[in-house]
């Protein structure tokens, strides 16, 4: 595996249920990570102190997942120029509605891709980010392309039942 190229990071340790197939989704297409519990509103100097060093330790996009207010993707955008994929998580009375408005609402300029509320769209951020990587990137390419074969591959062709 690469080393870390991509930051995982979720605002509470709680996060990481709805964060893991991110982290599965990366592994299994070869792409080394970190994963880190940051706050936007309990830790942000230790946040900004690590999407300002994470450059230089060779990171080169982030996943974030926060719940609620949500503004987690939107704190690292405006501190790095590496690409921020926005997991939101459904973790208040609104079930990430709330999360999904403020992630996907950034101002022209600062620029967050927003994904599903969950699971799907912490998976599909890593597809996102591969894919990303994989326009320079041969290797990874190759193991996208397997990635969709083994998918399609997991449906069958026949019909489950006859009636």
């Amino acid at each position: 595996m690469d080393d870390a190229r991509v930051a995982i990071l979720m605002g509470s340790k709680n996060d990481w249920e709805i964060m893991k197939p991110a982290a599965d989704t990366l592994e299994k297409l070869g792409i080394g990570f970190e994963a880190r519990v940051l706050s936007a509103h309990r830790t942000p100097a230790r946040l900004v102190r690590f999407v300002e060093e994470a450059e230089g330790r060779g990171i080169r996009a982030f996943i974030c997942g926060a719940g609620g207010a949500a503004h987690l993707a939107g704190v690292v955008a405006a501190h790095t120029l590496r690409p921020v994929f926005g997991v939101p998580i459904p973790s208040s009375d609104l079930d990430g509605l709330d999360a999904l408005l403020a992630t996907v609402q950034m101002p022209g300029g600062i620029p967050v891709g927003t994904l599903a509320i969950g699971k799907a769209g912490a998976k599909n951020a890593a597809l996102l980010v591969a894919a990303a990587f994989g326009v320079g990137d041969d290797g990874v390419r190759e193991r996208i392309a397997k990635f969709r074969e083994e998918q399609a591959g997991a449906i069958p062709d026949e019909p489950l039942a006859e009636g």
